[in-house]
């Protein structure tokens, strides 16, 4: 049964891709919440719990990165429901066995597979979402997605804090399996469904290499988010050695698990507002060079803030929040830019390959956090970050009237 592009924003598809959204980013930031205390209960302390935890955290990303390409390709030649359901089953799974570990080894294993089931989440879901929705409306579908979504790290962060790390993974477990349940009310995309029947090629994801052109904008559509995870990244997750004497010599004790919480309320806010003002002005182009304006200078107004109090530093990482929740715009301009044979595959590894470009990004900010100081080298860093994200803006096509229903030949 086919059904007819909705104008409905609170419909059962958006609803039940938002709340799993929701769940994959509750799981994603919870590790890095309970990192500390997990792997201490394991006897890891000191520097080597920072370097496992290093090392735990670039396996997830290894699999998010594989996972990406797998759920992608899959979600072209199988459904976007079937991998709708594969992904949370999956890493639903993986939550509950996490709470579980005894050894070192199961860890590694377990952050590998939860890396997987969490990398086809948020494409697979605005892909559905943009194909089942019309065209007028389907950016106010995203925008719940990802605004309802980005609210998961919140979750995570008070769940974290009132119960032990083991009942955590416990809790994003059993969110994940009660979800299947309503997931059974999901109907499947009319464009697939046509598609299905087509003799037209279907997720080829090493197509996105072979032509020069579509692999300009598909890696012009990764540039664009590359600056949500170098705030992320950089600014959040070392935000204690940003703020340090070494940095900005903020009055206070940080505590990262704060500072990404208030990120993350300002994130959520940013991806409706953002959402929002796409839809207002009828252009995902538009609202992104305003969100990446605004980033600019909540950042600038960031790096020159010296000795202030602990509160207001988190207070500033809220607001860098506001306009890093672009992530949702972001997400529905890559999966508008594609053809339907090519959309899940697009549109579930582009967020992860920025992912992926995280470990450049935070790379090159160590190596020249030596050199020039851990100010001067997050600011080069983001600027170099958001010049690229800039002109892969420009140079993108303003796709917010754009008709979805077509191949790409491939």
């Amino acid at each position: 049964m086919q059904h007819s592009p909705t104008h409905k924003v609170l419909n059962i598809i958006v609803i039940v891709a938002a709340l799993g959204y929701f769940v994959d980013i509750y799981d994603l930031i919870l590790f890095s919440i309970v990192r500390v205390k997990s792997l201490e209960s394991l006897g890891i302390t000191g520097n080597m719990n920072k370097t496992i935890g290093l090392y735990l955290l670039n396996t997830q990303m290894i699999g998010m990165l594989l996972g990406g390409i797998l759920w992608g390709v899959l979600g072209d030649k199988k459904g976007r429901l079937y991998v709708l359901f594969g992904t949370i089953l999956l890493y639903s799974i993986a939550n509950i066995a996490n709470g579980m570990i005894q050894t070192l080894e199961q860890y590694y294993v377990l952050r590998f597979f939860a890396g997987v089931g969490l990398a086809g989440e948020l494409g697979i879901g605005i892909t559905l979402v943009s194909e089942v929705m019309s065209k007028e409306s389907r950016g106010y579908g995203t925008t719940v997605v990802a605004g309802v979504g980005i609210a998961g790290a919140i979750a995570g962060y008070f769940v974290a804090e009132s119960f032990d790390w083991r009942m955590a993974y416990y809790v994003g477990g059993g969110l994940g399996l009660l979800l299947l349940i309503l997931r059974i009310s999901v109907y499947e995309s009319g464009m697939f469904s046509k598609m299905k029947i087509s003799t037209v090629k279907k997720g080829s994801f090493i197509s996105l290499f072979t032509d020069y052109k579509r692999f300009i904008k598909f890696f012009r559509c990764i540039l664009v988010g590359v600056p949500v995870w170098y705030v992320i990244g950089v600014l959040v997750s070392f935000s204690d050695k940003i703020g340090g004497e070494n940095g900005l010599n903020v009055v206070g004790q940080i505590e990262v698990s704060k500072a990404v919480m208030y990120h993350y309320i300002g994130a959520s806010m940013g991806a409706f507002l953002t959402g929002f003002i796409s839809q207002w002005l009828k252009s995902r182009r538009k609202a992104l060079f305003i969100a990446l304006t605004g980033l600019v200078v909540s950042l600038a107004w960031c790096y020159l803030s010296r000795g202030i109090p602990v509160n207001q530093f988190y207070f500033i990482l809220f607001v860098i929040g506001i306009p890093n929740g672009f992530w949702s715009v972001f997400v529905t301009i890559a999966s508008e830019q594609f053809g339907t044979n090519l959309r899940a595959t697009v549109t579930t590894t582009v967020p992860n390959f920025v992912r992926g470009m995280t470990v450049l990004v935070t790379t090159a900010f160590s190596f020249f956090s030596s050199s020039i100081g851990v100010i001067a080298s997050a600011a080069s860093v983001g600027v170099v970050v958001l010049m690229f994200s800039f002109f892969s803006v420009y140079k993108l096509e303003e796709s917010y009237h754009k008709d979805l229903d077509y191949y790409e030949n491939v």
